[in-house]
């Protein structure tokens, strides 16, 4: 059965109706083309497929579709938002990034069971996503949640075109794995950052699917 993002719903109806009034106002197919052809992508990119997430406990799952653009060890407070939501003698994280184009699945999905610890929205530049100084200064809402492996940072970037994030859980909430929480409009990044000594199960270049790659284990 096809799902829709709720954040889909007003695109898909503006360019619907854009259609209907180009094509009896003016009487031409060709006019109404164009806003058939966007009303068409609006349906293609906030499509909300079902996925199958994988078993166990010990598992961290990809937050986002797209391709893995960055790996690396970091520090807590190197860690945006400023001041961190994340302080010092937490132990360290393995920064995870994904790049997703306006090709892939938007919808983004917890890694993991957890309770919404922070949310946090950083205004800032509206870079290109798989840049990685947009990591640091672009617009982005800050997750953390409380696990049993300990906190899980994910940041929604907004990038050159994606200028709009949803994140749709508040403090408090309890999320289990492969659960829908937010969105990003159009082509943006996603990083994650998962406890210093996960066993990271994916490599740069890798393409990944929300809720059903495994990106590490504990």
């Amino acid at each position: 059965m096809f799902k829709l993002a709720p954040e889909g719903y007003p695109f898909l109806i503006f360019f619907s109706i854009l259609t209907i009034i180009a094509f009896f106002a003016t009487g031409g197919v060709w006019i109404a083309l164009l806003p058939f052809i966007l009303t068409l992508f609006m349906l293609y990119f906030f499509r909300d497929p079902e996925r199958t997430i994988p078993d166990g406990d010990n598992v961290f799952v990809s937050p986002a579709d797209g391709k893995v653009i960055l790996i690396k060890n970091v520090d807590e407070d190197v860690i945006p938002p400023y001041p961190p939501l994340l302080k010092r003698g937490e132990g360290g994280f393995i920064e995870v990034s994904i790049f997703m184009s306006p090709l892939n699945v938007h919808v983004n999905r917890a890694p993991c069971d957890g309770v919404v610890e922070s949310v946090v929205h950083t205004p800032g530049k509206f870079l290109s996503a798989f840049k990685h100084e947009a990591s640091l200064h672009n617009e982005n809402i800050a997750m953390l949640l409380n696990t049993k492996h300990g906190k899980v940072l994910v940041r929604q970037v907004a990038g050159f075109v994606a200028r709009r994030a949803v994140c749709r859980v508040k403090p408090g909430d309890a999320l289990e794995k492969g659960q829908r929480y937010g969105i990003i409009k159009f082509s943006s990044r996603l990083d994650i950052y998962l406890p210093k000594n996960t066993d990271i199960k994916v490599k740069l270049g890798d393409k990944v699917k929300a809720g059903e790659t495994i990106i590490g284990t504990k």
